[in-house]
């Protein structure tokens, strides 16, 4: 991303709009752990400066990867480079249609070329095997019932009117209206940078025209781990569905809040990994208090304290749990008396 940042820096209008467009074009490649390629940031660069049309970036790129073909099908470079130049193409036009056709237009004109069923619905059902779910995936919808779902949806959106809501009311909808429209998945791949474009334009036509694009281009998958979560549970596990994170973002990309969007506290283990890790420090310490005292039995709490540069509270704390652990019993008055160990 620093590649465009010169263009920020200096301020020129048109330029910095330019560097906004193509910084959130390739970030959204992120949500699939795709990277471009220097020919593809260079010839960014030349749009930016005004030399070559998008037009001309495009036919650039496909020529380029006509000259030189990808080898290892694993590598995905020319689906980023091209995706990132079709998703700045789009991004750039003042035009939208709030419709299932404009949904799928835009999922067509992303992948055209480069997926088999590009700007079709599925015909078969779908797991994804998600990193923020452990390995669990996401239950999304049949795909007997893609179409009537997605209309349904649009038509509710249609119908709903944002007058009187206040802001924070407004993004709870849109986190509400997007995480769903995201959950029925109608794409087989390139589902999530589909509707990032599709709601940044929604969110244009509703009248935010100054939308912080920064995030999806820093945090785009912390976007697609944020609709994750707000579509999946397990009761028996005690996990919940939740927008907390999604909400989170959409108030950074909309009122210029400043949450801390961080991907490992959206992990549905995150809550028993801290809950571990306190565990062990209190172990830790416990396990340093009772060494001390069986060093010394006629140590106070005060020396302890002043030991283990730790305040008094929290040592007459952990002598507390000692003590109700069956581990260290006091002998004698807390001045004169002394420590018995009962248990090593």
């Amino acid at each position: 991303m620093d590649d465009f940042e010169e263009y920020l820096r200096q301020g020129e209008p048109s330029k910095a709009e330019k560097a906004k467009l193509w910084k959130t074009a390739i970030g959204l490649q992120q949500v699939d752990g795709l990277k471009p390629s220097e020919y593809l940031i260079a010839t960014a660069k030349q749009n930016i400066e005004g030399n070559i049309t998008i037009n001309e970036v495009k036919k650039r790129i496909d020529s380029y990867y006509q000259h030189h073909p990808t080898k290892n099908t694993e590598d995905r470079t020319e689906e980023a480079d091209k995706v990132s130049a079709r998703i700045t193409e789009i991004l750039s036009e003042q035009t939208f249609t709030f419709s299932p056709a404009e949904y799928i237009s835009i999922h067509r004109r992303l992948f055209q070329g480069i997926y088999k069923l590009a700007g079709q619905i599925r015909d078969y059902n779908i797991t994804k095997q998600e990193w923020v779910l452990n390995g669990e995936t996401v239950l999304y919808a049949s795909a007997n019932s893609l179409k009537a779902t997605l209309e349904y949806d649009f038509e509710q959106e249609r119908k709903f009117s944002y007058k009187g809501l206040s802001e924070q009311e407004i993004i709870e909808h849109i986190a509400h209206y997007i995480s769903y429209l995201w959950q029925i998945h109608i794409f087989g791949e390139g589902n999530t940078r589909t509707t990032a474009i599709f709601l940044i334009k929604y969110l244009r036509k509703l009248g935010f025209k100054k939308v912080n694009n920064d995030l999806f281009a820093e945090n785009s998958w912390y976007f697609r781990n944020a609709l994750v979560r707000a579509n999946y549970e397990d009761l028996s596990k005690g996990i919940y569905k939740t927008e907390k994170y999604l909400l989170q973002f959409l108030s950074n990309l909309l009122l210029r809040e400043n949450y801390s969007l961080k991907n490992r506290e959206m992990h549905i283990l995150y809550n028993d990994t801290v809950n571990d890790t306190v565990k062990l420090q209190n172990d830790t310490v416990n396990k340093t208090v009772f060494s001390l005292i069986k060093k010394d039995n006629k140590i106070t709490a005060t020396e302890i304290s002043e030991c283990l540069k730790m305040s008094l509270s929290t040592v007459k704390r952990k002598i507390k749990n000692l003590k109700e652990q069956g581990k260290i019993e006091r002998i004698g008055s807390d001045k004169t008396g002394h420590w018995k160990v009962i248990e090593e």
